[in-house]
């Protein structure tokens, strides 16, 4: 069932929420610039096996409010928090893909893990998207910039590219203009936002933090969140587990289903 749940005054962000009856909780955090649908594939078969499968869509995505301001990894974050809080949610596994593993993190970080049992990253944007001195992994800056003057000339043609360069796996035309309409349903200025935070914030202090069993899954031919990103978040965080997708690249929970599926089903457990 879907449903609104208010995070601020003038926000309300809008949560899908399958199989409310099973104690075994995953709250999905998607990718930028998509929104909960992104994660399709995983609410048709984890339910079934007993999962409760929640998937939001972050403000300014989706069906969620679209306000101006608060996109920081910070707000969003305390989002998410609010939405725990609403649901009341107990020992439950945070899952994030791409720039949803950066506020996942910044949750666990912000928020000291409150309520969650177990992490599940996907292609995180993290602890870098970019690199910075120090850190010659992610993408360089000057993309990013590229991608936000796209934004604000030609945004359908900017989804179209990333669309290309998201997936390994060759993809019909029918799924290609269905992940193409995920990134309509954002608004403009949101979409840049939260790119900017991608380029601007690092989440080195965040993972130092983390106190709970964690799996990183990783496409090996990402080319957005890139695989040293992987390794990195692997060395920095104790008790982690990399599995890596030899036929993925950024979307490995639609280009190895199956796989992708057992793998966080075998780690909740």
């Amino acid at each position: 069932m879907g449903y609104y749940v208010k995070v601020a005054p003038e926000v309300n962000i809008y949560v899908e929420d399958i199989n409310r009856k099973s104690s075994k909780t995953i709250l999905f955090v998607h990718g930028w610039p998509a929104n909960h649908k992104l994660f399709e594939y995983q609410f048709n078969v984890l339910p079934a096996m007993g999962y409760r499968c929640i998937g939001i869509d972050l403000r300014g995505f989706g069906k969620s409010d679209k306000p101006w301001e608060g996109y920081s990894y910070n707000r969003l974050a305390d989002d998410i928090r609010q939405i725990v809080k609403a649901l009341r949610l107990q020992n439950f596994t945070l899952a994030g893909h791409s720039v949803g593993g950066a506020i996942a993190l910044r949750y666990m970080g912000r928020h000291n893990g409150y309520g969650v049992s177990k992490l599940a990253l996907f292609g995180a944007a993290a602890p870098s998207f970019i690199k910075r001195p120090g850190f010659p992994f992610g993408i360089e800056a000057k993309d990013v910039n590229a991608l936000l003057v796209q934004i604000y000339n030609d945004r359908p043609k900017m989804l179209a590219d990333l669309t290309n360069m998201f997936f390994h796996q060759a993809l019909t035309k029918p799924f290609s203009d269905w992940f193409f309409q995920l990134g309509l349903e954002a608004a403009g200025h949101s979409t840049a936002g939260l790119l900017i935070s991608l380029r601007d914030e690092t989440l080195f202090a965040d993972i130092k933090k983390i106190r709970v069993p964690t799996l990183i899954l990783q496409g090996q031919h990402d080319q957005i969140c890139l695989p040293p990103l992987a390794s990195v978040l692997h060395q920095g965080i104790t008790n982690s587990k990399l599995v890596w997708f030899e036929h993925s690249g950024h979307g490995l929970f639609w280009e190895e289903q199956k796989k992708f599926t057992n793998e966080l089903a075998n780690f909740i457990g």
